[in-house]
């Protein structure tokens, strides 16, 4: 019942049970009701007070609820402005009411299920479009076509500009997925007026005895797919999936089509599961066919890790990885979360700062211990160069840049300045966190530079996919692969001039997924699995030395 209904309902309940003003809630009410409100709360008139959060402190803080004038008649009310019950503040009520012990890692989980509901708040989907049975059938072809014919060149699915980025939420078993996605999709904010929960084994038995249907009906050669996902996208615009896994080769070969077609018909996507997008399918037959869909999840969805990890420091690392796109609201918590990690706001609260370059001066809008924060703008749209960086290099192990944008041929110069600094922070060993408009293999091509060179190289036979790609791992190589990319395609570019710069551009792609890893992340943090305080006394070591080479 939503917290609006349960409040008048608590109401009506009082003014029967005529109880006294300023007195403590009744034991007659039900237990729900008392748990809903805090078995705290007092009745002041025909109002209650509620606990809230405040984020300054812990401790609950008491603000009434507005009251309704005294009636012995049943009536309906409707409230001017009514607060839409998000996952943060039902989290802050269990935790009030000692269902939930407050957990930091886990309040941080929530707060990206907060930032989705208020991105939903907003989000209308736009109209399912059915396919018609004959647009979904392969074109005929004449005797002649079908012994010259090509390939047909598989076009991306554009995904309406609005969507919100899904969820991928990943942990072992007890680690609270049930609980967060309880959570999130009981407090879905009302204008999502169609929503589906379902156990991801079931949708799957579900789908498959669709695609047999159709099959059957109009032949194994209907794209049974598209029609598919326009009638689950039909039924619900927020697509909620427990337990997501792929043990079955039938299901991998059609995932990525069917999550695909989903999110172009304006589906957001929120699942659980017990393994990281990268350990789906392991060692599973034709595993090279489901990479794709692999890359579509970490891509398309924020990947959240729920198992707790935590440093010397005991301060919880975030939940997903340094690097986030879109810039959308969750992008702003990503950032933060990520300052605060690599900073030390308790004895060095986040300030400016100000150093010193042949005269110079360099300004850093935030730092915290060895962290500095900037716009894109800051750092990059300013007359920087490799000097500028050394210095920053010097002092900082942590950067976070936000706002980065997608950068074309229009924008060259400040492509050059921004690999001159990715090349800094990667030589010092340092930690970079990214919040960007586009996927990182698109920040130095746009889409309409990336769809000419393909037209171009597919002309003369220089688009490939075993080329290769000098560095880039595994999951940007995929990617790239997936849109019949090449390294040496991208470094052919119009973007940069000179075989130094197009070097330049291939290494800083190779560098920026090093630093992405887990491995690069935790290395020097004192993470607990990897030898605590030791590990880290020991990397500060390495540093040091790095500083006194780059004197």
């Amino acid at each position: 019942m939503p917290p609006s209904v349960r409040f008048l309902a608590l109401q009506h309940a009082l003014q029967e049970l005529r109880v006294p003003v300023g007195s403590k809630l009744p034991g007659t009410l039900c237990s729900r009701c008392l748990r809903a409100f805090g078995s705290k709360a007092r009745v002041k008139g025909y109002g209650v007070y509620v606990a809230h959060r405040r984020p300054a402190s812990r401790e609950p803080h008491w603000t009434p609820r507005p009251s309704l004038p005294p009636s012995r008649g049943l009536a309906t009310v409707q409230d001017s402005s009514p607060a839409i019950w998000g996952p943060l503040d039902e989290y802050d009520e269990r935790v009030h009411s000692r269902q939930l012990r407050d957990d930091d890692h886990q309040r941080g989980i929530v707060q990206s299920l907060q930032d989705l509901h208020d991105m939903l708040k907003d989000y209308h989907p736009p109209k399912v479009v059915h396919p018609s049975i004959e647009s979904l059938k392969p074109p005929s072809r004449s005797l002649f076509g079908s012994l010259f014919h090509r390939k047909p060149v598989r076009r991306r699915t554009k995904l309406p500009a609005n969507l919100p980025k899904g969820l991928y939420m990943y942990g072992d078993v007890g680690s609270g997925k049930t609980m967060l996605m309880d959570l999130f999709y009981d407090t879905l904010p009302p204008n999502v007026i169609s929503k589906t929960r379902i156990h991801f084994h079931n949708f799957m038995q579900d789908v498959h005895k669709r695609l047999h249907a159709m099959k059957m009906e109009h032949g194994s050669d209907l794209d049974a797919i598209q029609y598919i996902a326009a009638d689950i996208a039909e039924k619900g615009s927020v697509l909620c999936f427990d337990e997501f896994q792929c043990t079955d080769v039938a299901d991998a070969m059609i995932l990525r089509s069917l999550l695909e077609a989903l999110m172009s018909h304006g589906v957001v996507l929120v699942t659980t599961s017990n393994r990281h997008p990268n350990d789906l399918y392991k060692n599973g037959i034709q595993r090279e066919s489901f990479i794709p869909c692999i890359n579509l999840l970490k891509t398309s969805l924020r990947v959240l890790n729920l198992d707790s990890t935590t440093d010397y420091r005991k301060i919880p690392r975030p939940p997903s990885g340094v690097y986030h796109h879109p810039l959308d609201k969750a992008a702003v918590t990503h950032a933060e979360n990520w300052f605060k990690f690599f900073g030390d706001f308790e004895n060095d609260p986040p300030h400016k700062a100000t150093h010193h370059v042949w005269g110079r001066n360099i300004e850093v809008p935030r730092a915290s211990g060895d962290a500095a924060m900037f716009m894109f703008d800051e750092l990059i749209g300013k007359a920087t160069g490799a000097a500028d960086y050394i210095e920053l290099c010097r002092t900082y192990h942590g950067f976070v840049v936000t706002g980065v944008p997608g950068m074309t041929y229009r924008e060259r110069d400040l492509a050059r300045r921004f690999i001159t600094f990715i090349d800094a922070v990667y030589e010092s060993r340092a930690k970079l966190v990214l919040t960007t408009a586009v996927p990182l293999f698109q920040l130095f091509m746009s889409h309409e530079e990336i769809d000419n060179a393909l037209e171009n190289g597919r002309k003369s036979g220089s688009v490939k996919h075993a080329e290769d790609h000098e560095g880039v791992d595994d999951v940007m190589r995929q990617m790239m692969d997936d849109l019949g990319m090449s390294m040496s395609m991208l470094k052919n570019s119009s973007m940069f001039t000179g075989d130094e710069e197009r070097f330049a551009f291939s290494r800083a792609l190779s560098r920026l997924s090093e630093m992405g890893s887990q491995e690069w992340v935790e290395r020097g943090l004192g993470m607990e699995h990897r030898g605590g305080l030791g590990e880290r006394k020991g990397w500060q070591r390495v540093r040091s030395r790095w500083r006194e080479d780059s004197m």
